[in-house]
């Protein structure tokens, strides 16, 4: 049974930085990928990044191209999503998802954490 177990999060001035962590058990290959999905209050959740945990290749959506980063430590089965340059339109929950392909769809994503605040405010 996959299990995903996300960490990080919390409050940032805007322009700051935040490093959010999702360990994966219940794999047994590195052949999937881990998603990074965020949702601000009423709004619809959206993918952030997603990254292949074989090849270590990731995407991201356009507004955070150039300061998130997505990478991934094979040998801890987890992956991480590094925020830089923050501004408030990033807050929201962030979620961290496991799939066999990248999407923009949630329905892709049969395994997902709790979610946890990130909140960009001065």
């Amino acid at each position: 049974q996959v299990q995903l177990v996300e960490s990080g999060g919390g409050l940032v001035q805007p322009g700051g930085s935040l490093t959010l962590s999702c360990a994966a058990s219940g794999f047994t290959s590195d052949d999937y990928v881990i998603a990074w999905f965020r949702q601000a209050p009423g709004k619809e959740r959206e993918v952030v990044s997603c990254i292949s945990m074989q090849y270590g290749t990731a995407i991201y959506r356009r507004s955070v191209r150039g300061r998130f980063e997505a990478s991934r430590d094979n040998s801890k089965n987890t992956a991480f999503l590094q925020m830089n340059s923050l501004k408030p339109e990033d807050t929201g929950v962030y979620y961290c998802a496991a799939a066999w392909g990248c999407s923009d769809s949630v329905n892709e994503f049969s395994s997902w954490t709790q979610g946890t605040q990130v909140t960009v405010s001065s």
